[in-house]
């Protein structure tokens, strides 16, 4: 919302200390009671002569593209009291000869550093610039030039100081608010805050005696009272249609960034940012019998302000005179009723609507208004009468209108309920002992009356009445926020406590972050994607109809309609990543993210209601246990392109299957764990590429190719690979091994041996491990063969084997030996032989 300073601070009443007020001061007051200030912005800078000019004479020209306008323009007297005029150059339409306008003569420097000078063009001299308030720094409306009013009630002449008249040395401040802050879409509401942080009494603009009504403007009809709780009109005859808005509204409103329509519009748009409360302006000639207030009918449509024709729906509320709908409430009026040039009978109607039929409206018809936002915030339900009489004698004063006697009011809304409070219950929660009688004075501050009495027990409470205007005041934390806020909330000390000694992380968190860490140094990229799925995904993937991982948790209100699932793989939310990244350009993608997935029961338990009045039993607390799906924590990894560039070393090498149960195994070595690979088919991996991850003999995850038809529906290119671990069931290894590094060579040893192809590699490699003992440091494989020198149905492996003795130098004989009883282990367990 944007406030003009000026505006602002003739809602208070300041003292001496504050009489040299400006926006900055205000911007940190506003800050220290707990509201957001966006920008603080002064008008201008203007230097240099401007002044008000009045158009004597327009001169047409037309030999030009475009229009062009030779004005000759009053700007004052000269010195034996002779008009004095000067000639402009102009492009504007919206102005005539009579008009009185703001000249920039030359010499004048306009804010963006633009100097205005005497120039010839379009073959005539122009001396000065007429201004438009976008030119001025007023505003953005550039449709034409600023034409100020002119007529009794306004004291312009040619001549006079623009700088002053304008107030260009005014400031504004524009602030963020938030939605439980309803009552501070207003001046009265932001001066009442204003107030408040700077210990000054409130000049309330709505403290006005509002007559006794004598009749009805308008017979009037509420049909659903929850829907209209409040609905007031009063009615103004005889208004001047041609009566300009004075200057100072249109002002107030062109700082506020609305644009001044006509008188009726204006009045009604300044008393809504003046008091908060949004009205309209009916035609009365144009309404038809009474008025109406319910729900649209199946069928019944409405021309709005705007001109477009809406197809109402049953939950719309609206004003409908004999005709039908003349207004969607709380939103926008009706074209049928527009207040018009000609218009001189006026029906003001201010009301009160139910907050969230006024957002469903909004939101169905994208039709954001001012006066939509007000409403969707709450509006004070006492403000109606108010802010009517205060618009009526605006128009009476202004327009040279004549109030109505009669004033229709129906409805009776409910006021907030009183809430009663221990006196220091701020302090407790605050943990900073007030001063005596701080709740009760800042209580009062915002508007509650306040009654100090005991309770039962002897301790002091206190009995606040919020005001009407703070719906929002319903339960003692309420009241603590709003003493706390205005005690500042930079008073409250802020104490880090104590960590107690050996309460770091845990086990669980200490490998959730070396496998992060292991991860990320070896080039792979940590993301957080989304953890929502679509159930076209399970396709995608190839799972069959019975797959434990269709049995998903549905999302209530999804972010995503088509993606309202809980995941229970990683793989989907990388995958996403990894597809939007190959979009924007990426070829070598490594991801990996760790995180839950949530497994729900084949019998999942209801979900208990619990109470917030007291602590929960361990009964209750165990039946919510048990209600809960499986959250296990997993790492997953996918991997596309090549995992080498291509350069002057050599071609690109394409990551693979390997590279998977690689990244599976850095896993697993900063777990402290030891993995197994054996072939396996699961999907959404290749059948002959993939591997089932063991620790042990339990299985823990799978890696390898993903399906060629899961990369054609998901938009992946070929060879694309991924892993997914479960990082819960790997065994805790609190350990924290320090380095050794032996002090006696090595004795390096080679092996082929030729096994049938069904026997798994890992098998192999454990049985070697096995067979060589203590004695054998390290085994790795380095070369696999398949061909007829080896016959039809095996394969060679080739394993390099590292001997080492802790506490000798090892002899060559005891390593063969060693290096033998690994081959002969191999041999009786799995028939290997040594390749000739």
């Amino acid at each position: 919302m944007r406030v003009p300073v000026s505006w602002l601070t003739q809602q208070l009443e300041l003292t001496e200390e504050h009489r040299d007020l400006d926006a900055e001061r205000i911007a940190e007051a506003f800050v220290r009671v707990g509201l957001e200030v966006e920008q603080v912005s002064t008008l201008g800078p203007v230097t240099g002569p401007l002044v008000v000019g009045r158009v004597v004479s327009i001169e047409e020209l037309t030999e030009f593209k475009k229009p062009i306008r030779f004005c000759v323009v009053e700007i004052g007297e000269t010195e034996d009291g002779e008009p004095d005029t000067t000639e402009v150059v102009c492009g504007a339409r919206n102005f005539v000869e009579g008009d009185l306008v703001v000249v920039a003569l030359p010499g004048a420097v306009l804010p963006g550093d633009f100097a205005i000078a005497e120039r010839k063009t379009y073959g005539r001299v122009s001396k000065g610039m007429i201004c438009s308030a976008a030119e001025l720094g007023l505003g953005d409306d550039h449709s034409g030039i600023m034409v100020l009013p002119s007529g009794e009630n306004e004291q312009i002449a040619p001549g006079d100081d623009g700088i002053d008249l304008l107030g260009l040395d005014d400031a504004i401040i524009e602030l963020a608010l938030t939605p439980d802050r309803g009552y501070c879409f207003s001046l009265r509401g932001l001066a009442r805050e204003l107030a408040c942080a700077l210990q000054v009494r409130l000049i309330d603009p709505a403290a006005i005696e509002v007559p006794a009504a004598e009749g009805a403007s308008v017979e009037v009809a509420v049909a659903d009272e929850t829907a209209c709780p409040r609905f007031v009109t009063r009615r103004v005859t005889g208004v001047d249609p041609t009566a300009p808005t004075p200057w100072w509204i249109r002002r107030r409103l062109l700082l506020a960034g609305i644009r001044s329509i006509s008188l009726a519009v204006d009045v009604t748009n300044y008393v809504m940012l003046e008091l908060g409360q949004p009205m309209h302006a009916f035609d009365a000639a144009k309404l038809r019998g009474g008025l109406a207030v319910r729900r649209a009918e199946a069928g019944e449509k409405l021309t709005t302000l705007d001109g477009v024709t809406r197809a109402l729906d049953s939950d719309d509320i609206v004003i409908a005179d004999e005709t039908g709908p003349v207004s969607l409430a709380g939103v926008m009026g009706g074209a049928s009723t527009e207040v018009v040039p000609e218009s001189s009978d006026i029906l003001l109607e201010a009301a009160i609507w139910d907050p969230p039929s006024i957002a469903r409206a909004v939101r169905r018809h994208k039709l954001p208004s001012e006066a939509a936002k007000r409403f969707e915030r709450v509006v004070d339900p006492a403000l109606p009468p108010a802010a009517l009489e205060r618009a009526a004698r605006l128009l009476r004063d202004y327009g040279d209108g004549t109030i109505h006697p009669g004033r229709t009011d129906v409805g009776h809304p409910a006021l907030p309920a009183p809430v009663v409070i221990a006196m220091d219950l701020p302090d407790r929660v605050a943990g900073v002992r007030y001063d005596r009688g701080v709740t009760a004075f800042r209580l009062q501050q915002i508007g509650c009356q306040v009654e100090v009495g005991a309770a039962d027990d002897g301790t002091p409470i206190v009995t606040a009445y919020p005001p009407s205007w703070r719906a929002d005041l319903n339960q003692p934390a309420d009241l603590v926020e709003e003493v706390l806020r205005l005690q500042g909330y930079d008073t409250i000390p802020s104490v880090l406590p104590a960590a107690p000694a050996g309460r770091g992380l845990t086990a669980a968190q200490r490998r959730r972050r070396a496998v992060s860490r292991s991860l990320a140094e070896h080039g792979f990229v940590e993301v957080q994607p989304f953890p929502f799925v679509a159930p076209a995904t399970w396709d995608a993937f190839g799972l069959a109809a019975d797959d434990a991982r269709r049995r998903t948790v549905k999302l209530v209100n999804p972010l995503e309609s088509d993606r309202d699932e809980l995941a229970t793989t990683l793989l989907p939310g990388l995958l996403d990543t990894v597809s939007r990244n190959l979009s924007r350009g990426a070829r070598e993608v490594s991801l990996f993210h760790i995180g839950q997935v949530v497994l729900p029961r084949a019998q999942q338990a209801p979900m208990p209601e619990l109470g917030v009045d007291r602590r929960p039993t361990e009964a209750e607390l165990a039946s919510l246990a048990a209600a809960l799906p499986n959250q296990p924590v997993r790492v997953a990894v996918v991997l596309t392109g090549p995992r080498e560039r291509a350069g002057w070393w050599g071609k690109a090498e394409q990551s693979g299957w390997a590279d998977a149960v690689h990244a599976a195994r850095l896993v697993a070595t900063a777990a402290g764990v030891e993995l197994t690979a054996t072939q396996a088919e699961l999907a959404p991996w290749h059948p002959g590429r993939c591997a089932q991850l063991r620790v042990g003999d339990f299985p823990v995850g799978h890696a390898g190719e993903l399906h060629p038809k899961v990369l054609e529906a998901l938009g992946l290119p070929k060879r694309t690979c991924a892993m997914e671990l479960d990082l819960d069931l790997f065994p805790l290894v609190d350990r924290r091994p320090v380095p050794v590094v032996s002090p006696y060579p090595p004795v390096l040893l080679d092996v082929a041996l030729v096994v049938d192809e069904s026997v798994p590699e890992a098998e192999i490699s454990r049985t070697l491990r096995a067979g060589g003992g203590e004695l054998l440091e390290d085994l790795s494989l380095f070369d696999v063969f398949t061909g007829s020198q080896v016959g039809e149905g095996k394969r060679s492996l080739a394993y390099s084997l590292r001997f080492r003795a802790p506490d000798r130098t090892l002899k060559v004989e005891e390593a063969t030996a060693a290096r033998d009883a690994a081959v002969a282990a191999a041999a009786q367990r799995h028939g290997a032989a040594l390749r000739a």
